[in-house]
């Protein structure tokens, strides 16, 4: 099973799920070492990106382009 991760790897402060494709810090690793997790790994990560979405957040390949400051 091919990696979720785009390699954008920033983080929403109060999530900690990766804009990029909605992993945490902790699920990155489980998925390098437990690949049995995989499945469960990769079916919450949707719904996080909706979620950060929903917020207003930048996510997927958007996520790549820093904010500009007003």
């Amino acid at each position: 099973m091919a990696s979720p991760c785009i390699d954008i790897c920033r983080y929403d402060e109060a999530t900690g799920w990766c804009l990029g494709c909605g992993m945490t810090r902790k699920d990155k690793k489980h998925w390098k070492k437990d690949k049995e997790r995989r499945p469960e790994i990769r079916a919450v990560l949707p719904g996080r990106l909706e979620a950060l979405a929903a917020a207003g957040q930048p996510t997927g390949e958007a996520a790549a382009k820093k904010k500009k400051k007003g």
